[in-house]
């Protein structure tokens, strides 16, 4: 397959998958249920920090959190007490437990009340080296600055020990990406979408090799960039958008 090839191969799977039919079964539809900035913000980031395994259980679990806050997450994040977190307390996503949930939530709480939100925090780190990297590496510091178990680390992802950070990067995907298809929400504007890394799976990245844009064996920082770097050629300006497209060949199994 040449480039061209290649090319309208992965532009026909995007514009497929990037129309508002892809939510329901995507945990993206958790952050669809807001209107408000914040409250997307909150919600999005914790279903894309329990987006692993089953995509039914991740969109039941993620329901079960914005529930358990009223659905008004925002406002919840920024009054909660040591009570209204222990309500938390019983909560399992695979792996992902109620100390884990606690802590989480006490971070944003920090976050918002202390630092100016989500997007202050992303926007700053990647402000510092015009880089998600930077980005992804300055958010994890001031996540993890307040007390926590170091159990709950390994759900925040790590890019300095090599880590994709697939759930950070679709998060961050969610939040700045803006083409006016009704899936990516577009409210970040000081990191543009030209920045943005690949979210890097299992699938994508199994996908990615049989078209020969990865050949990186591992799922690690270093695939992510190269499969970037790979996706830059056909859309310089939002090469993650791309991510639908993997994700699309992949479900239709096409590769």
């Amino acid at each position: 397959m040449n480039q061209l090839e290649l090319k309208e191969l992965l532009d026909t799977s995007y514009y497929r998958y990037n129309v508002p039919g892809f939510i329901p079964n995507d945990p993206v539809s958790i952050p669809h249920q807001f209107d408000k900035k914040e409250d997307i913000e909150i919600a999005g980031f914790l279903s894309a920090i329990i987006a692993w395994g089953n995509r039914k259980s991740i969109i039941k679990n993620a329901n079960l959190l914005v529930k358990e806050m009223g659905y008004f997450p925002h406002e919840f994040i920024l009054n909660a007490t040591e009570n209204d977190f222990q309500a938390f307390k019983h909560f399992v996503h695979r792996t992902f437990n109620g100390d884990d949930a606690i802590f989480f939530l006490k971070s944003l709480q920090n976050i918002y009340l202390n630092h100016g939100g989500l997007e202050a925090v992303f926007t700053k780190g990647y402000q510092k080296g015009e880089s998600v990297y930077d980005a992804l590496v300055y958010f994890r510091s001031v996540f993890l600055e307040i007390p926590h178990l170091h159990r709950s680390e390994k759900h925040l992802a790590n890019v300095t020990s090599k880590s994709a950070g697939k759930r950070l990067c679709m998060f961050l995907r969610w939040m700045v990406r803006s083409d006016n298809r009704g899936v990516d929400f577009g409210l970040w504007e000081k990191i543009p979408a030209s920045a943005l890394m690949m979210p890097l799976d299992i699938h994508t990245g199994t996908v990615s090799r049989k078209l020969s844009l990865l050949k990186r064996r591992q799922n690690d920082w270093q695939s992510v960039e190269e499969l970037t770097a790979a996706l830059h050629r056909f859309d310089p300006g939002d090469p993650v958008k791309y991510d639908f497209a993997l994700f699309g060949l992949g479900v239709e199994n096409v590769m």
